[in-house]
């Protein structure tokens, strides 16, 4: 009997330890084949930084890295539901953990992924069409207090970052500016210059031309400081709204579960090409600020976010039920 059970035991520690073997020289040999990188439709925002990351980590990997551009609404599911082996990787923005704030989703944010680090960060700027007699973000406020739901903000999708500055705003200015949605941040832009709406929380990299051309007028930017990629342009937070931070981030992720070795390669290479100065200048040309960071610091950063973006939410009344 006692042998018996002795010769389970060695069985089941054998049959551990070849699966640990097997997971062991696996994240040794990665990658092996070509590696995936899910993100939103081309041209939209998170699908310039996946592309980046793509070209840049495919020569050390030693393998082609393609991009795999999907519907917004289908990407993190899909990656989700991936074999966790590094083949499929996840560039997403902020909307991946705001967004089950908004409504229901099918996947945790957090639980059912592995994070990498966080890619990028982007303030949102306040612009306004040139037609609306306002200059400042106390300009603004007083405009909408006087002409309550009169004044409207062009915003893209539930979760993005422009639908989320305009919720803050409003929220923390103590003002209605009616929220009115497009179908994406271009077509949000598009619908401000040409002045069918007032106003906007465009990307500092997507409003610099029309800012510059005249057709837009920037009055504030949404970081916490002002920001070299909004030159000249004060913080909403230092214009009459206290604590106010609004700005895009980018995050690189796998499915939960994925082998601590090949996370640490991932990250080691992506976060290289992120720090070099190559990205900073590529990054900053299209208004966007590099920013690596650990896993730890990605899983933080998604946590806080959520609770901060949640309390606003709720107090606004908006929100999955």
């Amino acid at each position: 009997m006692r042998f018996c059970i002795l010769a389970c035991l060695f069985a089941v520690g054998a049959t551990g330890l070849a699966g640990l073997s097997t997971g062991t020289a696996a994240a040794q040999e990665y990658p092996v084949r070509a590696i995936r990188i899910v993100t939103s439709p081309a041209g939209g925002g998170n699908d310039f930084p996946a592309r980046l990351i793509a070209r840049a980590i495919s020569g050390p990997l030693g393998q082609q890295v393609i991009v795999d551009n999907r519907p917004t609404i289908l990407i993190a599911d899909l990656v989700a539901k991936a074999p966790p082996d590094g083949y499929t990787l996840l560039v997403t923005g902020s909307a991946h953990w705001v967004g089950p704030l908004l409504d229901k989703v099918n996947y945790d944010p957090v639980k059912d992924f592995t994070a990498i680090t966080l890619v990028d960060r982007a303030p949102n700027v306040l612009v306004v069409h040139p037609s609306l007699p306002v200059k400042s973000v106390r300009d603004l406020i007083a405009l909408a207090k006087s002409r309550p739901g009169e004044i409207n903000v062009a915003v893209g999708g539930p979760g993005s970052s422009n639908f989320m500055g305009a919720v803050l705003f409003n929220h923390m200015a103590g003002v209605n500016i009616v929220r009115i949605p497009y179908k994406g941040s271009g077509p949000a832009t598009s619908a401000v210059i040409s002045g069918e709406t007032h106003t906007m929380f465009g990307s500092a990299g997507g409003a610099a031309p029309h800012i510059q051309s005249g057709r837009l007028r920037a009055i504030a930017v949404g970081s916490a400081q002002p920001s070299p990629l909004a030159p000249g342009v004060p913080a909403i937070a230092a214009s009459g709204v206290p604590g106010y931070l609004s700005e895009t981030l980018h995050a690189l992720l796998a499915p939960a579960k994925t082998p601590p070795a090949i996370v640490s390669r991932l990250h080691l290479e992506v976060t290289r090409y992120l720090r070099s100065a190559e990205a900073r200048e590529m990054f900053l040309r299209a208004g966007i600020d590099p920013l690596p960071s650990s896993p730890e610091e990605l899983v933080a950063t998604m946590n806080s976010e959520m609770a901060r973006m949640g309390k606003v939410l709720r107090a606004a009344s908006i929100g999955a039920r």
